[in-house]
């Protein structure tokens, strides 16, 4: 069966979504044993590591959820705070979580759409692209420690 496949400029969302789950998927393929990512450092190249990421494995694992969710869609707001917040949101957060939440609404009104528009494009843009150099350096970590 052939499979017609679109192309797009290079800058454009879907070319770095598309890019991204490639390298995602392949990385999935090569890293046979997750478990000898553990305890392996990223070697960040200039980049601070992600707080809360320690190793490699972690980076494996949050990059495949990240994947998950570009692919399938996003879990309802609801589901999504209950799994950050470990399912232990007591009233207090909640009320607090809704004045933050009706605080940025008004500021958001206050900005035209469309540069609310341009404004999140660059930011996924740049983290898909961040995204995918995690991936790839996850995959070479790899390969580099199995000898291949």
């Amino acid at each position: 069966m052939q499979v017609l496949t679109k192309r797009y400029p290079k800058n454009c969302l879907l070319t770095v979504m598309d890019r991204y789950l490639a390298v995602v998927r392949n990385m999935e393929q090569v890293v046979m044993i997750p478990s000898l990512l553990r305890d392996m450092q990223l070697s960040t190249h200039g980049y601070q590591a992600q707080a809360g990421v320690s190793d490699l494995y972690s980076y494996f694992t949050m990059l495949k959820a990240i994947r998950m969710d570009v692919e399938h869609g996003l879990l309802p707001r609801q589901e999504w705070q209950a799994k950050v917040a470990g399912g232990k949101a007591d009233g207090a957060e909640t009320e607090a979580g809704e004045m933050e939440e009706a605080e940025e609404e008004q500021v958001s009104g206050q900005l035209d759409l469309e540069a609310q528009f341009h404004l999140h494009f660059a930011n996924l843009h740049h983290i898909l692209t961040r995204l995918t150099l995690k991936a790839e350096e996850v995959t070479r970590r790899y390969q580099e420690k199995m000898g291949q």
